[in-house]
């Protein structure tokens, strides 16, 4: 593999998820269209996007489980059902073509950039809710799951809006989905990696080099930032993606 690919690809893998962990968002959505426009399968980016996913937020659900801020009876039947069909979405990811992959990611990319843009959690904060309905959070999960496996990304953007709409206090959504992405992310990844999709150098080093600027912005935020402008900063950014995409496909 041309070693100046790797190196251009960690790079932009540092770069971007130091950029976007500002905002508190994971690089994987953006990540996922560049290394294939890079000249990477499909297939190989998404796994490897997956991977990045599981690493970023483990660290997150640790700390909220050691600080009690998960709700596990809530969080449960997202984690399951999302864990479960994260391989039906890698495998269904196979037997379509690249380009219906590509405009299902363009859409989720517009609304993943409008959700960031306009969606405001403090118009539900008088609804707070305390019941565990069972059946929603199972469609939930098992939607989130299934894109997070078809795309290769988290489905922490469908995951927080829909859970804070249903009237849940946004801090325990929070919590929840940064528990539920690593179980989906990582099953998807393994589905991939039974495919025969996996390339190791590229998850490694893209891996690794996401984990570290993912890190470093997160501190960078905590001590200059505000995260509100930055996110919606990395919203237009998500959106201009999204339109480049849609000229690339047309």
């Amino acid at each position: 593999m041309d070693v100046s690919l790797l190196l251009l690809v960690s790079s932009l893998s540092f770069g971007l998820s130091f950029i976007f962990a500002m905002g508190g968002i994971g690089s994987a959505l953006v990540l996922v269209p560049i290394l294939h426009w890079l000249g990477f399968p499909l297939n190989e980016a998404k796994p490897t996007c997956l991977f990045i996913n599981t690493l970023s937020m483990t660290g997150a659900s640790i700390s909220n489980i050691k600080h009690k801020r998960l709700d596990f009876r809530l969080g449960i039947p997202i984690i399951i059902s999302s864990t479960l069909l994260a391989p039906a979405g890698a495998y269904v990811s196979t037997l379509i073509s690249t380009r219906t992959v590509l405009i299902i990611f363009t859409l989720f990319l517009i609304f993943s950039g409008n959700m960031m843009l306009f969606f405001k959690s403090s118009k539900y904060k008088d609804q707070f809710r305390e019941d565990r309905p069972l059946l929603p959070m199972i469609g939930i999960g098992s939607t989130a799951g299934f894109l997070s496996g078809l795309l290769g990304v988290g489905g922490g953007a469908l995951i927080s809006p829909l859970m804070i709409i249903l009237g849940f206090n946004p801090k325990k959504v929070a919590a929840i989905t940064a528990f539920v992405v690593p179980f989906s992310s990582l099953t998807g990844f393994i589905a991939y990696w039974a495919m025969g999709h996996v390339n190791p150098l590229l998850v490694l080093l893209v891996g690794l080099a996401a984990y570290i600027g993912g890190y470093l912005g997160t501190q960078f935020m905590q001590k200059k930032l505000k995260p509100a402008t930055v996110k919606r900063f990395l919203a237009l950014v998500i959106l201009l993606l999204a339109l480049k995409m849609i000229t690339r496909l047309i």
